[in-house]
């Protein structure tokens, strides 16, 4: 399976998972199976909040599932309709992380989890 990770900063599978979707400057891809990880660049960062287009952010790159600490409601709808399935990531790395999905405990997202809007210092109030 391949997983993407979104994360702030390149460092592999020592980058913390972000804890929003959107803007995430990176996205760490790994195969589950091998072990072989990739890191793209988000390609839509920069999107008008509420308008992001999950699958524009991931650059074309083909993943199974995504691993975020927080996701608004349109980016899950859209990354959802692709068959991309979005668990939610606790606080740590994409190594933890890797590990709580291989071992089946990380909770799927669900609509009622997704962030509702941005506070004054631009966190997210998910």
């Amino acid at each position: 399976m391949k997983i993407a990770f979104p994360s702030q900063d390149d460092k592999g599978a020592e980058s913390a998972v972000y804890s929003h979707f959107g803007s995430a400057g990176f996205f760490v891809i790994v195969e589950s199976e091998d072990g072989g990880m990739e890191t793209v660049v988000n390609q839509d960062r920069d999107h008008v909040h509420g308008n992001c287009q999950p699958l524009k952010a991931l650059g074309g790159a083909t993943v199974d599932a995504v691993v975020v600490g927080g996701i608004g409601a349109g980016a899950l709808r859209g990354l959802l309709a692709g068959g991309i399935k979005v668990y939610r990531g606790v606080e740590g790395t994409v190594k933890e992380n890797l590990q709580l999905i291989k071992a089946g405990r990380l909770p799927e997202f669900t609509f009622d989890q997704t962030c509702a809007g941005h506070g004054k210092s631009g966190g997210c109030s998910h």
